[in-house]
């Protein structure tokens, strides 16, 4: 196969031009509508399964430009107007069942005042009053007083998400975050001081890593992370589909991960038994792998997921002729 050579910069300004020049165009959101919501059972730390509702609010595209991330494509060019962001959450939870807890993803940071207009932190908060949970994400750049103001206007208790991606040296600064692991870590401490929960994204088999190596770097940041007091981890299969991460693949220094290298990372985390361990199944039925033992995998993941053990093995034939 013939493969391109990789002209990606190495100065921060340089990759962002970089990666915004391989994008392809946003798709149409309404600022007033959320673009996708629904409801899912999700083990808690006390062991039992809570029904949460995950909001994926529309709001202005993150000011960071991640080699990886293809959130933006649901974005608007501009903050929404005061009241959208309240709106979104009306209309969502008309459409979805009562839950425990709630989710609100925004393609970026919640404690981004571009993104989510504090002046609305009041009125969100009180569409939130049945919730004895609620999650946000955010940078670990953004974590600091806003969060402690939006903490105290709500009822439950307040967990922020933040994207941890991989500990290893090299590859963490190439994927343009501008995000160190000291700064991950004091972010956790201000939560942890703060008595907001920490929840921790990691990406298994980030660009410019070689996937005989995917599993043992996945296996270290979720130790890294526990370190850090999360209380849950997700591991997110890093995924295509934003240009950059074509260009990346196309020379060579990118795949996605195969299901059975999430299996193993998934087992790997569970046997740690420092905190719960959570795959991201979005759009699991493309992963690569097997397409004859894909499916009885998938569901062994969500049995994990939702049990945090590791069930009995998945035998292929056709794995096995293969090797």
């Amino acid at each position: 196969m013939l493969r391109l050579l990789l002209t990606y910069p190495d100065g921060a300004q340089e990759r962002d031009a970089w990666i915004l020049a391989r994008r392809g165009p946003r798709n149409a959101v309404d600022p007033l509508r959320p673009h996708a919501y629904f409801s899912e059972g999700e083990r808690t730390a006390a062991g039992d399964i809570a029904p949460t509702a995950t909001i994926f609010l529309t709001n202005r595209e993150c000011p960071w430009r991640c080699l990886m991330c293809d959130l933006w494509r649901n974005t608007l060019a501009e903050t929404v107007r005061a009241g959208a962001i309240p709106r979104q959450i009306d209309f969502a939870l008309e459409h979805l069942p009562e839950t425990r807890q709630i989710k609100l993803y925004n393609s970026g940071s919640f404690f981004d005042p571009r993104a989510i207009p504090p002046g609305d932190y009041a009125a969100i908060a009180q569409r939130l009053d049945a919730f004895e949970r609620v999650i946000v994400e955010c940078h670990p750049a953004l974590v600091g007083e806003a969060c402690l103001r939006f903490r105290d206007l709500l009822h439950g208790r307040l967990e922020v998400a933040m994207g941890l991606e991989t500990v290893h040296p090299e590859i963490l600064p190439r994927l343009n975050k501008r995000m160190t692991l000291e700064m991950f870590a004091q972010s956790a401490r201000f939560l942890r001081e703060n008595a907001i929960d920490l929840r921790a994204f990691v990406l298994v088999q980030p660009p410019f890593m070689r996937e005989t190596e995917a599993v043992k770097w996945a296996l270290r940041s979720l130790e890294f992370a526990f370190a850090c007091h999360a209380t849950a981890v997700t591991l997110i299969p890093t995924r295509g589909g934003n240009g950059a991460m074509e260009e990346v693949g196309a020379a060579g220094s990118f795949s996605p991960p195969d299901v059975r290298t999430l299996e193993e990372a998934m087992e790997n985390g569970i046997s740690l038994h420092k905190g719960r361990v959570l795959v991201d199944l979005w759009d699991a039925e493309k992963w690569p792998g097997c397409p004859r033992c894909r499916p009885a995998r998938i569901a062994r993941l969500r049995t994990m997921n939702l049990e945090q053990r590791i069930p009995e093995e998945v035998h292929c034939n056709a794995c096995t002729e293969a090797q």
